[in-house]
């Protein structure tokens, strides 16, 4: 048995396979790679396809902007118990450079973790490793219905 099959929550059920993915992850091409609830880390992978191009043909910020929330949001639901989730109330993001279509990687962190509200920061990076949008959300942790 695998440590994604000996914990339970919403993160956990999808990794071990409980519970489908969902289709915005899939859309984005979402892989974990690494996480750490205890320090309240994770580390995603995507696939920014050809499809979310621009005129300019490179990746529109709105995909961007969706890869740091799901970057961001796993780093806090991979720490939460079953029955609780943690949606984002606030997503501020900076595009610092274009994005091409391929493998980006996302690093996100918990930087404060509050009884209901959390603060979390993040980054996205190229294969080249260079950052090409950071971002910071507050998130509410709330009990599923």
């Amino acid at each position: 048995m695998t440590e994604h099959d000996e914990r339970q929550g919403l993160f956990w059920d999808v990794l071990a396979g409980r519970v489908a993915p969902p289709p915005a992850a899939e859309t984005l091409g979402w892989q974990l790679v690494a996480v750490d609830p205890e320090h309240g880390t994770i580390e995603v992978a995507f696939e920014a396809s050809e499809r979310f191009v621009n005129p300019a043909g490179v990746i529109q910020g709105g995909f961007l902007a969706a890869m740091l929330d799901d970057t961001l949001g796993p780093a806090l639901v991979a720490t939460l118990p079953e029955g609780r989730f943690a949606p984002t109330l606030d997503l501020h993001v900076q595009f610092l450079r274009p994005a091409r279509p391929g493998p980006l990687t996302g690093h996100g962190r918990v930087v404060h973790r509050g009884r209901e509200v959390c603060f979390l920061s993040g980054e996205l990076t190229a294969p080249d490793g260079k950052t090409v949008a950071v971002a910071t959300a507050t998130a509410r942790i709330q009990t599923l219905p």
